[in-house]
């Protein structure tokens, strides 16, 4: 199928680019999420007649997100779980409890914008991990996990 993205979407291209993609892939994720449309060509004239009005807000969205992306450079984030007396942790954290976290040092971040390369963290100790705000901003975190015993 042949769309219209209305977004910057990674690995497949940028705002007001036509490409193709698979069928499912853009009526389940892409047009629902209002990132993309058909490429008829009533939509082509209607997106050249938005276009510049799409283009402004996409660099709002990038500016907001590169300043929030600037406060939250080198945060600390501090989360306490139960281990054992070895270090490991009795479970995982994952990036639910790290997004919780960050909402409450006022941060507005959600559970899918949070990067785990290395997966969970189970083990006691401070890791680094990445938070994509944008497309085009991600930045690094340090999460420490410490050990309260049993």
């Amino acid at each position: 199928m042949q769309i219209i993205l209305l977004d910057k979407v990674v690995n497949l291209g940028n705002l007001g680019e036509i490409v193709r993609v698979k069928d499912g892939y853009a009526r389940n994720f892409l047009i629902p999420s209002g990132r993309a449309r058909r490429a008829t060509e009533a939509a082509k004239k209607e997106f050249e007649a938005r276009r510049v009005e799409l283009e402004k807000a996409a660099a709002a969205k990038l500016a907001e997100s590169q300043t929030l992306g600037e406060k939250l450079a080198g945060t600390v984030c501090k989360l306490t779980q139960k281990a054992g007396v070895d270090g490991r942790l009795f479970g995982s954290v994952t990036n639910a409890d790290i997004a919780e976290e960050l909402t409450k040092l006022g941060f507005a971040v959600v559970k899918a914008q949070i990067r785990m390369p290395s997966g969970h963290i189970k083990v006691v100790g401070d890791s680094t991990i990445g938070v994509a705000l944008h497309t085009d901003v991600v930045v690094d975190i340090t999460v420490s996990v410490y050990g309260e015993s049993v």
